[in-house]
């Protein structure tokens, strides 16, 4: 019996739409609204060991991940065919939660591969070596991949980037004030490969530090990477060849299956400029250390408990601040979640999203298009010409909810239980890079989705001109098909404006209806957008998260347009609804305004460390959620309006100050 026939039911909670303990009533709206409209929620839910943040988003996943273990765990005592998902996602299940088997194995699983690496003799083999273990998913100074080409989204084309950095960003490599985590990141290196058996962990790990200091040197910053243009440049393979002779590409491109190409998009052509030099002037010696380091490290969460418990304690309890690992069952479930998603997302809705909120949901997104379309023809700042070409993409915006139409076919990825734990996962990492590379030099397929159905988030594709709602977050306090419309437009509505204002940022902005890299703006209205979103960005540069940290406004710029968009579309989206149904009455004692910006808080309540605050703000383009409220609506009148918030008030922020985007 599969899984699959089980009927769809949606948790009835009984819950009203707005909780009003989840306030903090002791704070004022005027002072601190975040505070005020989430601080009862964060004393209700103090920040557990496991987590170094936890939010409304969390909530709504741990409800998921607990919907999606009492699944797996009812698989494991049925009858699978082998060979088909049930198969597959139970046996996973199984050998992820089989602790015992993993650390009587110890490094045994990869030891093969490493002795791979230290018997490298030349730069020539390491190159090869480089494009081997591409095949599964491994390999450093360089990634490629194959996605859309950004000047035609109808075809996918092979990218290059940068490569690796183990601790993620080259500011925890180049700031002084990462010392500390710099210390703890080399001591973590140490530590798992001793655990892996190599004799001269120290220095292979000194050695390591050597190539990653020197990496982050030509490393492009986070802000450079969101500049699409910059990022957009093609070459063929001989004219990467023979600018870059030393990096050896045409073997590491033979050894991982990929014909010369006609056109590859390099990224960051001077980081390339830098690696080039590195692989000349390095010895062999410190590139191979490299490469055994982030090997070891990358596999240590399909290990053993030491290796598992090593790379817990830098990246999570170090880096994040969390205080204990997750619960073995949740590393478990998150592993056949994760490599047969949509495989999971299939039994997911059958179970738990009804026909009837995917329903809802198109209605409450056409409702959503049609404000941003009355949003575009008011705008002041933005001519007829360019208000046209905007209109176009509204309308060719493809709208995906809940699940897939056509799921993705599983049937050659192979679970096999006769074998470890560790070589399963990485022949699924070789499926699934298999999966990306055949779809080189092909017709895009833009039916796939780019996340599955149990995923509780939602996202805009800029190639595809697509916006997309998984079922899983089509949850309280997103989304409650019972709910009064303020509550249901502030929360999933804010969202779902959020990611169509996507198609409107700093970087959607730069391709057109059919998803094509291609300026449809007049000159003077990018100048005018662009002026809005420094003045945008300045208004995150100036917050402190910590004391000497601020907020990156420019990183985080994309994601705050995101909200300030969605934030003013829903809003008028839920007047034009309010205005059909009439239903204009408070609700335990708040104005439909006041719930619409008490349902937007809500969706951001949060308890973090101040550890994770620094790490997000170092590598998250979303920011903090605090500043996602009170930052985001302090450039509307109607927030000020709703709450009687006046010049003085600490909320409160001057007209000339305020940016109008959409």
């Amino acid at each position: 019996m599969s899984l699959l026939a089980f009927a769809a039911c949606a948790p009835k909670t009984g819950a009203p739409a707005l909780d009003l303990t989840d306030l903090d009533t002791t704070a004022s709206p005027k002072v601190d609204f975040y505070q005020y409209a989430t601080g009862g929620w964060q004393q209700k839910n103090p920040l557990r060991p496991e987590f170094s943040r936890y939010g409304s988003f969390d909530a709504i996943r741990e409800r998921t991940q607990e919907n999606l273990n009492a699944l797996f765990e009812s698989m494991t005592t049925m009858e699978a065919t082998p060979g088909s998902v049930d198969q597959k996602i139970s046996d996973l299940y199984k050998m992820a939660l089989d602790s015992t088997t993993r650390n009587n194995l110890g490094a045994k699983p990869i030891q093969p591969y490493i002795a791979q690496i230290q018997n490298v003799g030349t730069k020539e083999e390491l190159a090869t070596l480089l494009g081997e273990m591409n095949l599964y998913g491994d390999g450093g100074f360089l990634g490629f991949g194959v996605e859309a080409d950004l000047a035609d989204s109808d075809m996918q084309v092979l990218y290059l980037g940068q490569g690796g950095l183990g601790m993620g960003d080259r500011d925890y490599y180049l700031k002084e004030e990462n010392k500390a985590l710099y210390d703890g990141y080399k001591a973590y290196l140490v530590q798992v490969l001793t655990l892996a058996g190599v004799d001269d962990a120290r220095a292979q790990a000194e050695s390591d530090l050597l190539v990653e200091n020197e990496m982050a040197s030509i490393f492009w910053s986070r802000e450079q990477n969101r500049n699409m243009q910059a990022i957009y440049n093609p070459m063929s393979t001989e004219e990467i060849c023979t600018r870059w002779p030393h990096l050896l590409f045409n073997l590491t491109m033979d050894a991982a299956g990929v014909a010369p190409q006609e056109k590859v998009i390099v990224q960051q052509p001077s980081y390339f400029d830098g690696l080039n030099k590195l692989f000349k002037d390095l010895p062999l010696e410190q590139l191979k250390a490299y490469t055994l380091c982030q090997f070891v490290s990358g596999q240590a969460s399909s290990l053993s408990d030491d290796f598992v418990t090593a790379q817990w304690e830098f990246f999570s309890h170090q880096m994040g601040g969390a205080k204990e690992q997750q619960p073995r069952w949740k590393r478990a479930m998150s592993v056949p979640n994760s490599l047969l998603g949509e495989a999971v997302g299939e039994m997911y809705v059958s179970r738990y999203f009804p026909e009837s909120s995917k329903q809802k949901m198109v209605t409450l997104v056409e409702n959503l298009r049609t404000a941003l379309g009355e949003h575009i023809d008011a705008l002041e700042w933005m001519s007829d010409t360019t208000k046209v070409r905007a209109r176009e993409k509204l309308a060719a915006f493809t709208v995906k909810i809940g699940y897939p139409d056509k799921w993705k076919d599983y049937s050659t990825l192979e679970i096999d239980p006769s074998k470890t734990y560790y070589e399963n996962l990485r022949n699924a990492s070789a499926w699934y890079v298999k999966d990306n590379m055949d779809k080189l030099g092909k017709p895009t397929d833009k039916t796939e989705w780019g996340m599955t159905p149990q995923t509780v988030n939602a996202y805009y594709n800029p190639t595809t001109n697509e916006i997309c709602f998984p079922a899983a977050i089509l949850q309280k306090p997103f989304f409650d098909p019972e709910a009064d419309d303020p509550v249901n437009y502030g929360g999933i509505g804010v969202v779902i404006g959020h990611e169509m204002s996507h198609g409107f940022d700093d970087q959607g902005s730069m391709f057109d209806a059919s998803g094509n890299m291609v300026n449809w703006w007049t000159a003077a209205d990018k100048a005018k957008f662009d002026k809005l979103g420094d003045k945008l960005a300045a208004q995150f540069d100036e917050v402190e998260v910590l004391p000497g940290v601020h907020a990156n406004g420019r990183y985080t710029l994309g994601e705050n347009i995101g909200d300030h968009g969605g934030l003013s579309i829903a809003y008028t989206a839920m007047e034009n609804a309010l205005k059909l149904s009439g239903k204009t009455k408070p609700i335990d004692g708040f104005t439909p305004a006041q719930r619409f910006y008490l349902s937007y808080a809500a969706i951001w309540a949060q308890n973090i460390t101040d550890q994770e605050k620094a790490r997000l703000t170092n590598l998250d383009p979303h920011s903090l959620a605090v500043n996602r409220v009170n930052v985001s609506i302090r450039n509307f009148q109607t927030f000020f309006d709703a709450f009687d918030i006046h010049e003085g008030d600490p909320m409160y922020r001057p007209e000339e100050e305020r940016v109008h985007i959409w």
